[in-house]
Protein backbone atom coordinates (compact mmCIF):
# COMPACT_ATOMS: atom_id res chain seq x y z
CA UNK A 1 0.00 0.00 0.00
CA UNK A 2 2.83 2.28 0.74
CA UNK A 3 4.46 1.80 -2.18
CA UNK A 4 1.37 2.23 -4.20
CA UNK A 5 0.99 5.93 -2.80
CA UNK A 6 4.65 7.02 -3.61
CA UNK A 7 4.03 5.42 -7.41
CA UNK A 8 0.95 7.70 -7.73
CA UNK A 9 3.09 11.07 -5.43
CA UNK A 10 5.46 10.71 -7.91
CA UNK A 11 3.23 10.34 -11.27
CA UNK A 12 1.50 13.65 -9.24
CA UNK A 13 4.45 15.40 -8.64
CA UNK A 14 6.02 14.16 -12.25
CA UNK A 15 3.03 15.54 -13.82
CA UNK A 16 2.57 19.63 -11.72
CA UNK A 17 6.55 19.56 -12.80
CA UNK A 18 5.49 19.04 -16.59
CA UNK A 19 2.78 21.84 -15.77
CA UNK A 20 4.98 24.17 -14.40
CA UNK A 21 7.83 23.96 -16.82
CA UNK A 22 8.80 26.94 -18.17
CA UNK A 23 7.99 27.22 -22.30
CA UNK A 24 11.96 28.51 -22.16
CA UNK A 25 12.72 28.20 -26.24
CA UNK A 26 9.07 30.04 -26.96
CA UNK A 27 9.63 33.02 -24.81
CA UNK A 28 13.37 33.11 -26.27
CA UNK A 29 11.84 32.89 -29.99
CA UNK A 30 9.42 35.57 -28.71
CA UNK A 31 11.84 37.87 -27.07
CA UNK A 32 14.02 37.31 -29.84
CA UNK A 33 11.51 39.02 -32.82
CA UNK A 34 9.88 41.52 -30.75
CA UNK A 35 13.43 42.99 -30.07
CA UNK A 36 14.01 42.45 -33.83
CA UNK A 37 11.18 44.46 -34.29
CA UNK A 38 11.58 46.67 -31.97
CA UNK A 39 15.11 47.58 -32.80
CA UNK A 40 14.34 47.34 -36.74
CA UNK A 41 16.29 50.30 -37.44
CA UNK A 42 19.56 49.23 -35.92
CA UNK A 43 18.96 45.55 -37.33
CA UNK A 44 17.55 46.30 -40.71
CA UNK A 45 20.13 46.75 -43.86
CA UNK A 46 17.38 48.96 -45.68
CA UNK A 47 14.14 50.71 -44.58
CA UNK A 48 10.61 49.10 -45.66
CA UNK A 49 10.48 51.55 -48.40
CA UNK A 50 14.00 51.05 -50.37
CA UNK A 51 13.37 49.74 -53.81
CA UNK A 52 16.47 48.30 -55.77
CA UNK A 53 15.13 48.36 -59.71
CA UNK A 54 17.94 45.83 -60.52
CA UNK A 55 16.69 42.76 -57.72
CA UNK A 56 13.18 42.86 -58.94
CA UNK A 57 12.13 39.10 -57.47
CA UNK A 58 15.27 38.46 -56.46
CA UNK A 59 15.55 34.97 -54.22
CA UNK A 60 17.62 34.96 -50.68
CA UNK A 61 21.48 35.55 -51.40
CA UNK A 62 24.06 37.24 -49.51
CA UNK A 63 22.81 41.19 -50.50
CA UNK A 64 19.69 39.99 -49.22
CA UNK A 65 19.35 37.55 -47.07
CA UNK A 66 15.57 36.51 -47.47
CA UNK A 67 15.27 37.95 -51.17
CA UNK A 68 13.52 41.03 -52.86
CA UNK A 69 9.60 41.41 -53.39
CA UNK A 70 8.19 42.40 -56.81
CA UNK A 71 9.23 45.74 -56.10
CA UNK A 72 12.66 45.06 -55.45
CA UNK A 73 12.10 45.98 -51.57
CA UNK A 74 14.87 44.39 -49.27
CA UNK A 75 12.42 41.28 -47.70
CA UNK A 76 14.09 41.45 -44.15
CA UNK A 77 14.06 44.46 -43.45
CA UNK A 78 10.02 44.68 -44.71
CA UNK A 79 9.40 41.72 -41.73
CA UNK A 80 11.09 43.44 -39.11
CA UNK A 81 9.23 46.72 -39.63
CA UNK A 82 6.26 45.10 -40.57
CA UNK A 83 6.44 42.85 -37.40
CA UNK A 84 6.70 46.09 -35.48
CA UNK A 85 3.67 47.39 -36.65
CA UNK A 86 2.07 43.99 -36.37
CA UNK A 87 3.04 43.62 -32.79
CA UNK A 88 1.44 47.25 -32.08
CA UNK A 89 -1.91 46.34 -33.51
CA UNK A 90 -1.42 43.33 -31.01
CA UNK A 91 -0.47 44.94 -27.88
CA UNK A 92 -2.86 48.25 -28.39
CA UNK A 93 -6.21 46.02 -29.57
CA UNK A 94 -5.54 43.81 -26.48
CA UNK A 95 -5.22 46.89 -23.72
CA UNK A 96 -8.84 48.10 -25.30
CA UNK A 97 -10.43 44.80 -25.17
CA UNK A 98 -8.69 44.20 -21.65
CA UNK A 99 -10.05 47.47 -20.18
CA UNK A 100 -13.51 47.17 -21.99
CA UNK A 101 -13.79 44.03 -20.12
CA UNK A 102 -12.55 44.57 -17.15
CA UNK A 103 -15.23 47.23 -16.78
CA UNK A 104 -17.76 45.85 -18.41
CA UNK A 105 -17.60 42.71 -16.36
CA UNK A 106 -17.26 44.28 -12.67
CA UNK A 107 -20.22 46.46 -13.61
CA UNK A 108 -22.23 43.70 -14.46
CA UNK A 109 -20.79 40.98 -11.15
CA UNK A 110 -21.52 44.05 -8.87
CA UNK A 111 -25.04 44.71 -10.37
CA UNK A 112 -27.94 43.25 -9.13
CA UNK A 113 -29.40 39.96 -10.81
CA UNK A 114 -31.71 41.66 -13.32
CA UNK A 115 -29.03 44.33 -14.81
CA UNK A 116 -26.33 41.16 -14.62
CA UNK A 117 -28.73 39.11 -16.77
CA UNK A 118 -29.37 41.74 -19.15
CA UNK A 119 -25.87 42.99 -19.68
CA UNK A 120 -24.64 39.32 -19.94
CA UNK A 121 -27.84 38.85 -22.70
CA UNK A 122 -26.29 41.96 -24.76
CA UNK A 123 -22.83 40.23 -24.58
CA UNK A 124 -23.93 36.95 -25.81
CA UNK A 125 -26.05 38.83 -28.41
CA UNK A 126 -23.05 40.84 -29.60
CA UNK A 127 -20.91 37.52 -29.56
CA UNK A 128 -23.16 36.03 -31.96
CA UNK A 129 -22.58 38.54 -34.40
CA UNK A 130 -19.08 37.16 -36.50
CA UNK A 131 -16.15 39.36 -35.43
CA UNK A 132 -15.58 40.06 -38.99
CA UNK A 133 -18.44 41.90 -39.97
CA UNK A 134 -18.65 43.86 -36.85
CA UNK A 135 -14.83 44.58 -38.11
CA UNK A 136 -15.39 45.49 -41.51
CA UNK A 137 -18.55 47.54 -40.41
CA UNK A 138 -16.55 49.62 -37.81
CA UNK A 139 -13.64 50.23 -40.11
CA UNK A 140 -15.89 51.27 -43.03
CA UNK A 141 -17.25 53.77 -39.82
CA UNK A 142 -14.03 54.82 -39.08
CA UNK A 143 -12.78 55.31 -42.43
CA UNK A 144 -9.51 54.74 -44.19
CA UNK A 145 -7.54 52.00 -42.12
CA UNK A 146 -4.60 52.97 -40.14
CA UNK A 147 -2.29 51.04 -37.20
CA UNK A 148 -4.62 52.58 -34.86
CA UNK A 149 -7.62 52.15 -36.20
CA UNK A 150 -7.18 48.91 -36.78
CA UNK A 151 -6.56 47.97 -32.83
CA UNK A 152 -8.66 49.80 -32.07
CA UNK A 153 -11.88 48.11 -33.96
CA UNK A 154 -10.22 44.36 -33.46
CA UNK A 155 -9.94 45.72 -29.44
CA UNK A 156 -13.90 46.97 -29.44
CA UNK A 157 -14.82 43.69 -30.88
CA UNK A 158 -12.77 40.98 -28.45
CA UNK A 159 -13.78 41.86 -25.08
CA UNK A 160 -16.71 39.64 -24.52
CA UNK A 161 -15.31 36.28 -23.41
CA UNK A 162 -13.15 38.33 -21.42
CA UNK A 163 -15.74 40.14 -19.57
CA UNK A 164 -18.08 37.02 -19.16
CA UNK A 165 -14.77 35.80 -17.03
CA UNK A 166 -14.54 39.15 -15.06
CA UNK A 167 -17.52 38.55 -14.45
CA UNK A 168 -17.78 35.23 -13.02
CA UNK A 169 -14.65 35.99 -10.60
CA UNK A 170 -16.24 39.09 -9.59
CA UNK A 171 -19.53 37.48 -8.12
CA UNK A 172 -17.59 35.44 -6.44
CA UNK A 173 -15.12 37.97 -4.92
CA UNK A 174 -17.72 40.30 -4.22
CA UNK A 175 -19.22 38.00 -1.61
CA UNK A 176 -16.00 39.20 0.69
CA UNK A 177 -16.42 40.76 3.74
CA UNK A 178 -14.04 43.53 2.42
CA UNK A 179 -15.79 44.02 -1.10
CA UNK A 180 -18.96 44.62 1.29
CA UNK A 181 -17.32 46.60 3.98
CA UNK A 182 -15.74 48.78 0.83
CA UNK A 183 -18.88 49.24 -0.46
CA UNK A 184 -20.68 49.92 3.10
CA UNK A 185 -18.24 52.86 3.96
CA UNK A 186 -19.32 54.78 0.45
CA UNK A 187 -16.41 53.70 -1.75
CA UNK A 188 -16.43 54.42 -5.35
CA UNK A 189 -16.71 51.96 -7.95
CA UNK A 190 -13.02 52.73 -9.67
CA UNK A 191 -11.89 52.55 -5.79
CA UNK A 192 -13.25 49.10 -5.52
CA UNK A 193 -12.29 47.55 -8.70
CA UNK A 194 -8.80 48.56 -8.45
CA UNK A 195 -7.66 47.79 -4.52
CA UNK A 196 -10.07 44.95 -4.13
CA UNK A 197 -11.39 43.52 -6.98
CA UNK A 198 -8.78 43.07 -9.79
CA UNK A 199 -5.47 42.09 -7.35
CA UNK A 200 -8.08 38.70 -7.15
CA UNK A 201 -8.58 38.39 -10.82
CA UNK A 202 -5.85 39.34 -12.98
CA UNK A 203 -4.15 35.82 -12.71
CA UNK A 204 -7.57 34.06 -13.77
CA UNK A 205 -7.65 36.30 -16.89
CA UNK A 206 -4.17 36.80 -18.05
CA UNK A 207 -4.22 33.41 -20.15
CA UNK A 208 -6.87 35.06 -22.34
CA UNK A 209 -5.46 38.30 -22.21
CA UNK A 210 -1.91 36.62 -24.07
CA UNK A 211 -3.88 35.19 -26.00
CA UNK A 212 -5.82 37.73 -27.51
CA UNK A 213 -2.50 38.97 -28.31
CA UNK A 214 -1.91 36.11 -30.96
CA UNK A 215 -5.83 37.13 -31.50
CA UNK A 216 -5.50 40.68 -32.69
CA UNK A 217 -2.37 39.90 -34.87
CA UNK A 218 -3.95 37.32 -36.40
CA UNK A 219 -7.16 39.50 -37.30
CA UNK A 220 -4.67 42.17 -38.54
CA UNK A 221 -3.12 39.79 -41.06
CA UNK A 222 -6.85 38.30 -42.07
CA UNK A 223 -8.01 41.75 -42.91
CA UNK A 224 -4.93 42.33 -44.98
CA UNK A 225 -5.11 39.02 -47.16
CA UNK A 226 -9.03 39.87 -47.84
CA UNK A 227 -8.12 43.22 -48.80
CA UNK A 228 -9.22 45.03 -45.96
CA UNK A 229 -6.36 45.82 -43.76
CA UNK A 230 -3.84 48.35 -44.22
CA UNK A 231 -2.78 50.36 -47.34
CA UNK A 232 0.22 49.27 -49.56
CA UNK A 233 2.19 51.65 -48.31
CA UNK A 234 2.03 50.48 -44.68
CA UNK A 235 4.08 47.39 -44.15
CA UNK A 236 2.91 44.65 -42.17
CA UNK A 237 3.03 40.76 -41.43
CA UNK A 238 -0.74 40.70 -42.65
CA UNK A 239 0.44 42.97 -45.82
CA UNK A 240 3.04 41.15 -46.96
CA UNK A 241 0.88 37.56 -46.82
CA UNK A 242 -1.73 39.82 -49.23
CA UNK A 243 0.63 39.42 -51.82
CA UNK A 244 0.46 35.75 -52.32
CA UNK A 245 -1.49 36.16 -55.64
CA UNK A 246 1.35 37.81 -56.97
CA UNK A 247 3.53 34.96 -55.95
CA UNK A 248 1.56 32.74 -57.47
CA UNK A 249 2.30 34.25 -60.77
CA UNK A 250 6.26 34.62 -60.22
CA UNK A 251 6.80 31.70 -58.16
CA UNK A 252 8.61 33.78 -55.73
CA UNK A 253 7.79 30.85 -52.88
CA UNK A 254 10.26 33.86 -50.09
CA UNK A 255 7.89 36.58 -50.15
CA UNK A 256 5.14 34.47 -48.58
CA UNK A 257 6.77 31.79 -46.87
CA UNK A 258 9.44 33.41 -45.23
CA UNK A 259 6.96 36.01 -43.33
CA UNK A 260 4.43 33.22 -42.86
CA UNK A 261 7.51 31.50 -40.62
CA UNK A 262 7.67 34.41 -38.74
CA UNK A 263 4.21 34.96 -38.38
CA UNK A 264 3.05 31.45 -37.34
CA UNK A 265 6.58 31.02 -35.26
CA UNK A 266 4.89 34.32 -33.04
CA UNK A 267 1.63 33.00 -32.96
CA UNK A 268 2.93 29.72 -31.89
CA UNK A 269 5.05 31.25 -29.32
CA UNK A 270 2.45 33.32 -27.53
CA UNK A 271 0.20 30.28 -27.31
CA UNK A 272 2.95 28.39 -25.66
CA UNK A 273 2.87 31.07 -23.14
CA UNK A 274 -0.92 31.46 -22.53
CA UNK A 275 -1.20 27.56 -22.19
CA UNK A 276 1.47 27.73 -19.84
CA UNK A 277 -0.51 30.74 -17.77
CA UNK A 278 -3.16 28.24 -17.76
CA UNK A 279 -1.91 25.96 -16.46
CA UNK A 280 -0.35 27.46 -13.55
CA UNK A 281 -3.81 29.19 -12.65
CA UNK A 282 -5.44 25.47 -13.06
CA UNK A 283 -2.85 24.38 -10.52
CA UNK A 284 -3.15 27.65 -7.93
CA UNK A 285 -7.33 26.96 -8.14
CA UNK A 286 -6.84 23.31 -7.26
CA UNK A 287 -5.21 23.77 -3.82
CA UNK A 288 -7.36 26.20 -2.58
Amino acid sequence: MNRIKSLIKGRNLETLNDQMKIPSVSIIVLAAIILMCVFAGLIAPYTSADMDSSALDQAPSFSHIFGTDTLGRDLFSMILYGGRISIYIGILATLISTAIAVVYGCISGLAGERIDDIMMRFTELVMSIPAILLIIFLQAVLGDPTPTSIAVVIGVTHWMAISKMVRSEVRQIGKNDFVLAARTMGAGFFYIMKNHLAPNFISPIMFMVVMNISAAIGTEATLSFLGLGLPLTTVSWGSLLSMSQDVMLSNSWWIIVIPGIFLVATLMCITSVGEHIRKVNNRSYSNL
